[in-house]
């Protein structure tokens, strides 16, 4: 039996093409999403918060706010969000700062849903195109009128190629999404945590 020339696969079937569209997709929005996550990391939290109180307690609020603002990351945009509307009552600014938190998050989250998406569809596209091998395979068997592994050859290897495909695609689309989605939910508890005793350091009414 011939070898099998899979770039000539690859170009014979569109479900393939399709399936490498996706996989630069993925790991185009992967490498976004880790560089914003690796920016918005903010370390040693708790000393930032200490930093700010000192501020508080000495009467430097400009100070806080321009300190505040250097840092880009979801804890010090909340942080500079919460001494911005400092003049506010404790329930009214616990209130806004739980819509900066959703704001926060829907940045978090952006693009994710393309990781997702691609986790669920890329093993159906695999398999769509699978079958699309099988009846070209079939189709070959059928014009040639001679059985043998060399008229299938080609067909089988398309289909099989195309769930190989699919789940290569798939599978780290899924671990990637997961992944991201965890850190999301880190980086929330800690503004919710946060926000709560920024509130209580800024003694808000």
């Amino acid at each position: 039996m011939e070898n099998i020339n899979y770039l000539s696969v690859l170009k014979d079937s569109f479900t393939l093409i399709i399936l490498v569209f996706c996989s630069v997709l993925s790991f185009t929005v992967a490498f976004e999403r880790w560089w914003f996550f690796r920016k918005a990391r903010h370390r040693k939290v708790d000393d930032f918060l200490a930093h700010i109180s000192g501020m508080l307690k000495d009467g430097k609020m400009d100070k806080a706010l321009e300190y505040t603002a250097k840092i880009d990351s979801p804890v010090s945009r909340l942080f500079n969000y919460a001494l911005s509307h400092a003049e506010m009552a404790k329930h009214d600014l616990e209130e806004l700062l739980a819509t900066k938190r959703q704001e926060e998050k829907l940045n978090l989250e952006r693009f994710l849903g393309v990781l997702g998406t691609m986790g669920n569809i890329a093993p159906f596209i695999g398999l769509f195109g699978t079958v699309i091998g099988i009846i070209k395979a079939f189709r070959d068997l059928a014009l040639s009128g001679v059985g043998g592994p060399t008229v299938v050859a080609r067909g089988i290897a398309e289909a099989l190629v195309a769930t190989a495909a699919g789940l290569a695609v798939a599978i780290p689309a899924v671990i990637i999404y997961n992944y991201f989605t965890r850190r999301v939910k880190v980086v929330m508890s800690e503004l919710e945590i946060f926000s709560s005793r920024l509130l209580i350091t800024m003694g808000s009414k």
